[in-house]
């Protein structure tokens, strides 16, 4: 037994990741997973909030409450907490940009919540994490908004900030969970983390406003946040190296002698990358096998953890949905014997091995990545091997080495209760929710005192041109009633803006199987016919930052033989019509997975119509219902991919159809 005779290990803290439409929807979410046994809050922002504009901005239409809440100012982050007492609460907010915002406005509504306390005192009662990993969104995920430089400076910033004000609270969140998404293997998984850790703390000794005496304090309030993929035993292996090499790299980099300081604390959400749309409901035992490996070991064991639900890779969950993931959770730790133990790894040769070879592979990648510079100057260098890494386990599905049950293997199937209404057996975003926060955004700028937050943002800007620490000019602005896109566009003004590496250049040719090499000839063939070279853009527009999908269809159209245009994340509609034009392209390629399709899709096709370009076929690829998609073929779409359609290839060869049928060449 792990204790006295009896005695179970407590449990981990029980997250859903949850938050959409608006925030009264959402608190109400809230409030329900609680009574449910819940036992901390895990909140998702909206897009708009996630990169710092506000709902009424260009770049957010479409986009508003779709992927999460959206929270534009103060009055909205109070209605998200509303009856929720912050002092007593563990809440993780997935926020990476405006993290020091989120923050701010979050202990703000803490001291309101509070007023017979001292703002120091509330904010010394505050428990949680805020994400604040901005070097993955540059390689995988895609919400950041100001430069490399000036974003390591805002969270180190909030990393003296909290380890002086805010004691209990994580105020980095080391985030690998995206880098297996965009398709990391454990070796870099381990590497790419463990280099922005140290990047991290490099720019916090650095920064000097953190003394050596404290600094010991930092290195404790680090946390992460993981991804566990359905590779039981690998995974476990993978956890386990973690904790070796975190507690190498602080203890022999850095000095800290204190093991309580060293240990390496987690947070996970299990990998959504490999829930199918095909057979969906073998997703709940992929669920489960992830849960298990970052659990049984108790040494490697996660400090907190949050489930995808069955149906996630076909839209968004329902309560019911995220209630089942939870029950999950609940039966493992409450009904199983896992907590009464030992760890049950220990002494085993085979993990071991695999753990050894692990670190081996890990320290080499990180010696790597620190002969570039660290990880801000290796990001081209990591964002190209995320890709090529991508494009190699995409090669493994198509040929079937790598079997997806249900996918590529085993595809028949009986018809599915649990799909037998597809349209209701997801969530629909409220499409009022648009409209509801802009018209939130200009009630509350009515409301208040204009000189105030004139005064608060140019204190922001004035403070962002010296060393200050940003912290209480945040937490200024925020009292004053700025808003989010103010807030994020005072310090762009400053700081500038910056657009992220695409990784698809640097990416390693794929081999030319017999079905590649008959689709080159055809985009050969059909080029000469058209008069030269097929032209294929590759669009993502709106705020999605999730370019995996993108970067593959990048990758293996070029590969295919297509001149192919890729100019990265977050395009407006008006930009992506601008480079067909200016590329003459035959064929337009969307890619869109937060659900803004039928915002997005539709200004695209108006755009190319007004330019008199209607006869440029557009095709669309994301996480699209059967009835959006027979809309957006109804509205001129020459054709719609899903998740389902796995083969890259086929895909290369459809476009090859839709450019011939458009061209009067079929």
């Amino acid at each position: 037994m792990s204790d006295a005779a009896g005695q179970k290990d407590r449990p981990w803290v029980m997250r859903t990741y949850a938050g959409h439409s608006t925030a009264a929807a959402s608190n109400a979410l809230y409030r329900t997973n609680l009574a449910k046994g819940q036992t901390g809050l895990s909140v998702a922002f909206d897009l708009p909030t996630q990169t710092g504009y506000d709902p009424d901005s260009p770049l957010s239409r479409g986009e508003v409450g779709k992927v999460g809440v959206p929270v534009p100012h103060l009055g909205e982050m109070r209605k998200l907490f509303d009856g929720i007492p912050l002092t007593e609460m563990n809440t993780s907010m997935t926020i990476n940009a405006v993290a020091m915002w989120m923050l701010a406005m979050y202990q703000v509504v803490a001291e309101e919540q509070n007023p017979d306390l001292a703002p120091e005192e509330v904010a010394a009662q505050l428990a949680g994490t805020t994400q604040n990993d901005i070097i993955k969104e540059y390689l995988s995920r895609g919400t950041y908004a100001f430069p490399p430089e000036a974003s390591m400076r805002l969270i180190a910033d909030m990393i003296a900030y909290t380890v002086h004000q805010v004691p209990k609270w994580n105020p980095i969140n080391i985030c690998s969970y995206h880098l297996q998404e965009a398709g990391a293997t454990p070796t870099q998984e381990l590497a790419y983390a463990l280099s922005t850790a140290i990047a991290v703390l490099d720019q916090v000794r650095d920064a000097g406003q953190v003394s050596e005496d404290d600094f010991e304090k930092v290195v404790g309030r680090i946390s992460f946040f993981v991804n566990a993929g359905v590779r039981f035993v690998e995974e476990t292996c993978k956890m386990r190296a973690f904790v070796q090499l975190w507690d190498e790299i602080t203890q022999e980099r850095y000095g800290v002698r204190d093991p309580k300081m060293r240990r390496f604390r987690y947070g996970v959400q299990v990998n959504s990358l490999g829930l199918t749309e095909a057979q969906p409901e073998n997703n709940v035992q992929r669920i489960v096998l992830e849960m298990l490996g970052v659990t049984l070991s108790k040494n490697a064991r996660a400090r907190a953890l949050q489930l995808p639900a069955w149906n996630e890779a076909l839209g968004l969950p329902r309560p019911w949905d995220q209630q089942w993931s939870l029950r999950l959770q609940q039966v493992l730790a409450f009904e199983s014997d896992l907590l009464e133990y030992d760890d049950i790894f220990d002494g085993s040769h085979v993990i071991e091995a695999k753990v050894a070879e692990l670190v081996e592979g890990a320290k080499a990648e990180i010696d790597r990545v620190q002969a570039m510079g660290g990880a801000i100057a290796a990001v081209d260098y990591m964002k190209s091997e995320l890709v090529s890494s991508h494009a190699a386990r995409r090669a493994r599905i198509e040929s079937g080495e790598e079997v997806i049950v249900g996918v590529n293997k085993y595809e028949t199937t009986e018809e599915s209760p649990l799909t037998a209404d597809l349209d209701g057996a997801i969530m629909a975003a409220d499409p009022e929710a648009e409209n509801a926060a802009r018209a939130s955004v200009e009630a509350w700028k009515a409301e208040r005192d204009e000189a105030e937050v004139a005064a608060a943002l140019e204190a922001l800007a004035a403070a962002a041109k010296t060393d200050e620490n940003l912290m209480a000019p945040t937490l200024a602005a925020a009292r004053a009633g700025a808003t989010t896109g103010e807030w994020a566009g005072t310090l762009r003004s400053v700081f500038g803006e910056y657009r992220g590496p695409t990784g698809v250049a640097g990416a390693v040719v794929a081999e030319a199987g017999a079905e590649l090499s008959a689709v080159r000839d055809r985009v050969r063939a059909t080029g000469d016919e058209l008069g030269g070279r097929l032209r294929l853009l590759v669009g993502k527009p709106g705020l999605d930052g999730h370019s995996n999908g993108a970067e593959q269809v990048a990758v293996r159209a070029r590969d295919a033989g297509f001149e192919v245009i890729y100019q990265g994340i977050r395009l407006t509609p008006a930009q992506i019509v601008a480079a067909a034009v200016a590329e003459d392209v035959h064929c337009i390629g969307l890619s869109i997975l937060s659900g803004s399709h039928m915002e997005l899709v539709p200004d695209v096709l108006d755009g190319l119509r007004e330019a008199g370009l209607s006869d440029i076929p557009v095709i669309v690829g994301g996480i699209i219902p059967d009835s959006d998609g027979r809309r957006l073929r109804e509205l001129g779409v020459a054709a719609v991919y899903t998740p389902k359609d796995y083969g890259l290839t086929q895909i290369m060869d459809g476009i090859v159809d839709v450019i011939r049928s458009a061209g009067g060449l079929d």
